[in-house]
């Protein structure tokens, strides 16, 4: 039964908001195509209808996740006076959801080691996407020089995911939390060192 345009956009789009989730959640691995297919409620034969392979959906949900990472952090920064924006986005990022569950937390923080270790499409559409997410950053860092704001930027960057990282790796609710907070203190706008 062939199926409309509308109705394959929406399937395609199902897939790889599934996809995203369950990669975060148990790797690029730990899942192969006929079980997304199921967790999206659409038959395995159809998946080639939408992508060439495995890997060519690893490479759009990876670029979609980082897309909407990037359209996040750019509405926080609109919806914030120029001094609040970054606190706005640390907080964003450290809040507890974030950590909680596998399949809700930020694609850096839950797939760089995997995506450095795919390569190709995959790790340029990574790459694409971080440069974005740092130039947002950067747009709302303090710092004399635009070099300077964008250094400041990669470690307020590199802080937050290693916060996230380490806060779901412990296996104690209450030191998480702490690890959390204290991202928050060390990259908001209120470190001493911006």
């Amino acid at each position: 039964m062939r199926v409309s345009k509308d109705q394959a956009a929406e399937n395609r789009a199902r897939i790889i908001e599934v996809a995203s989730q369950q990669f975060r959640q148990k790797g690029f691995d730990g899942i192969g195509v006929a079980d997304l297919m199921k967790s999206a409620g659409l038959t395995h034969g159809g998946f080639y209808g939408h992508f060439a392979s495995k890997d060519d959906l690893i490479a759009v949900s990876c670029d979609e996740a980082m897309k909407r990472s990037a359209e996040k952090w750019s509405a926080l920064t609109e919806q914030q006076e120029p001094e609040d924006a970054l606190a706005a986005i640390v907080s964003s990022y450290l809040a507890k959801y974030h950590s909680d569950g596998l399949a809700n937390s930020c694609t850096m923080a839950m797939l760089a080691p995997d995506i450095a270790r795919h390569g190709g499409d995959v790790q340029t559409n990574f790459t694409d996407g971080t440069k974005k997410l740092l130039k947002i950053l950067a747009s709302v860092t303090a710092g004399k020089t635009d070099k300077d704001k964008r250094e400041k930027a990669i470690a307020t960057m590199a802080g937050l995911v290693g916060a996230v990282v380490l806060a779901r790796a412990v296996n104690d609710p209450a030191f998480a939390d702490e690890i959390l907070s204290a991202g928050s203190v060390i990259f908001g706008p209120e470190s001493d060192d911006r």
